[in-house]
């Protein structure tokens, strides 16, 4: 006969398969099949209430359930891009909904991974727990008197998995992978994501966020990316009382970093926090390729510095590390060519960056998208939040139909990597929006791209450069071994005595010389207007001594 433990872990899998199983059917029924027999318009009809109907049964299944399923409502929260605002808005609240574990619990788990009574451990835990979230719950603490003296740290943040965690995120990623099975049969999704490939993306990083030590290592290589920078803080990890289900971390709590009350009462401006956020969230995609994947606002604080004399006033403090991303170095050089074309307004440029990263297959005809993207930048380009608020619903619903046509209509598809990136994106967006509703993530964007392009252009720079200097080092050579050639003849070294060769030799002295001048006038030219877009004095002297070498390729042409 089956424990209780092993019948609840049945019961919970049963659960969610069949919520997911209706939930297909119904979806089956309205989207696919309906239109198929000629009632697209009743489907249409009441689509926006079983949105909301659906989103409101999950919401009352994650909070029941607990474990990942709140994680799958908090990323479905967060997928303001492509999930109606009936979904988003109703789960949105799963941030802060999670109800907290017993201390009896706590303490019990904590002193079996410490190996100590939590009153040897430290000198003082509060029983009410400052954070309950879906895997773990956060306590505030004192260091003991030994402990506090050799890390230079008395307040401190002990985090704590919830109790039997580890089998209820096995029960949940084994029927997330099954309804990913059912999804990967379905062509509309199939064509669009590997469902199963995303499940185990979702799956791996689970894992890892339920391994403390794990996540304090993350903190660490975040807070090293991060030493330089004045806008960032992160809190130091005390390793002596970190275990993998126990996280010791320094008491950094603040400012809310959505909290503009308390922002403005401590004389901060919630406007001047969004664009520094978007910027640092920008540098751990596009510079870093490591970042943080839930930077939700009850993971950011704003930081006040009392008598910074740098002039910079607060700090974003981040905290928790466990969920974290990293983007291969291909696909950041791709990102970096997406975001330099969507601030340019390229249409076409964008349509390439979103090829080159996967988001289309090699097989997809553009042409139409393309179009489309034009349209969309002519129309709602650097437009704010504010802005797009004021535009007729109408006209947004006209064209979302056509473009919706044009998307369907192609082969996209969801690379595994971007899952987290997506997420971290969505959120971002979500947090500068609250700080500042007439946010424009446009006047954030352009001048990063801005610096990104120069960046890009320093390479180019550099590379013409290099690859100038390693051929006029290779000419610079062949004339010397010319002459030591000719002169080895000469002496006899070498028995060979012909004017015709002689006449070869010299000939390919004058077109190496040749050569050597054309390569030079060229890479002075490029690089001359390349650096002119910036800056337009010494742009203009590289381009000014091109003509240095293109005179000597000149009169050394007619000397031939």
């Amino acid at each position: 006969m089956a424990s209780p433990d092993a019948a609840g872990t049945r019961a919970r899998y049963r659960r969610i398969l069949r919520f997911a199983g209706w939930q297909l059917t119904v979806a089956w029924w309205f989207e696919l099949f309906l239109p198929r027999i000629g009632l697209a318009r009743l489907a249409a009809r009441g689509r926006s209430e079983r949105m909301r109907r659906f989103a409101q049964r999950f919401h009352a299944l994650a909070v029941e359930l607990g474990g990942l399923m709140i994680k799958v409502g908090q990323f479905m929260s967060s997928r303001l891009d492509v999930l109606p605002p009936e979904i988003t808005a109703e789960l949105e609240g799963l941030q802060d909904e999670v109800p907290p574990v017993p201390f009896a619990a706590i303490r019990a788990l904590a002193e079996a991974e410490l190996g100590v009574p939590l009153e040897r451990a430290f000198a003082a835990v509060d029983e009410t727990p400052v954070a309950a979230a879906s895997l773990g719950q956060a306590h505030r603490a004192r260091l003991a008197p030994a402990e506090a003296a050799e890390t230079g740290l008395e307040a401190v943040v002990v985090k704590v998995q919830r109790p039997g965690i580890d089998a209820i995120v096995d029960v949940d990623l084994a029927a997330l992978r099954k309804v990913g099975g059912w999804l990967s049969r379905v062509r509309l999704v199939a064509d669009r994501v590997d469902m199963p490939a995303l499940v185990e993306e979702f799956a791996q990083t689970s894992l890892q966020e339920i391994d403390y030590l794990h996540e304090g290592a993350n903190a660490e290589r975040f807070a090293a990316d991060f030493a330089a920078d004045e806008r960032v803080a992160v809190p130091e990890v005390v390793w002596e009382r970190t275990t993998r289900r126990v996280l010791t971390l320094q008491d950094v709590t603040a400012i809310k970093v959505t909290d503009a009350t308390a922002l403005r009462a401590a004389g901060i401006d919630p406007a001047e926090v969004a664009p520094v956020f978007a910027a640092v969230m920008f540098d751990q995609l596009f510079s870093n390729g490591y970042f943080h994947a839930d930077p939700h606002p009850g993971n950011i604080f704003v930081t006040p510095i009392e008598g910074d004399a740098a002039g910079h006033p607060w700090r974003l403090t981040f905290i928790d590390f466990g969920m974290m991303g990293e983007v291969p170095s291909g696909l950041r050089g791709g990102l970096r060519t997406l975001l330099i074309a969507a601030a340019a307004r390229d249409g076409k440029g964008l349509v390439n960056a979103m090829l080159d990263v996967g988001v289309l297959l090699p097989s997809a005809d553009t042409s139409e998208l393309e179009r489309a993207m034009t349209h969309l930048f002519a129309r709602f380009g650097g437009m704010g939040f504010a802005e797009l608020r004021e535009v007729d619903p109408r006209e947004f619903r006209a064209f979302a139909a056509q473009f919706g046509d044009v998307v369907r209509s192609l082969p996209f598809q969801l690379p595994e990597d971007f899952l987290l990136i997506v997420r971290a994106m969505s959120l971002t967006s979500g947090v500068c929006s609250a700080l500042d509703p007439g946010f424009n993530l446009w006047d954030s964007v352009e001048p990063y791209a801005a610096q990104l392009l120069r960046e890009e252009r320093g390479d180019l720079l550099q590379d013409v450069g290099k690859q100038a200097l390693e051929i006029a080092g290779i000419a610079w050579r062949l004339p010397k071994r010319v002459d030591e050639l000719v002169t080895r003849v000469q002496d006899g070294d070498i028995a060979v005595s012909s004017p015709r060769l002689e006449r070869r030799i010299a000939r390919l002295e004058r077109g190496t010389r040749r050569l050597i001048g054309a390569v030079l006038f060229g890479a002075l030219l490029i690089a001359g207007a390349i650096v002119r877009a910036e800056d337009v004095v010494f742009g203009t002297v590289l381009m000014a001594a091109s003509v240095v070498p293109l005179l000597y390729t000149l009169a050394g042409g007619r000397r031939g």
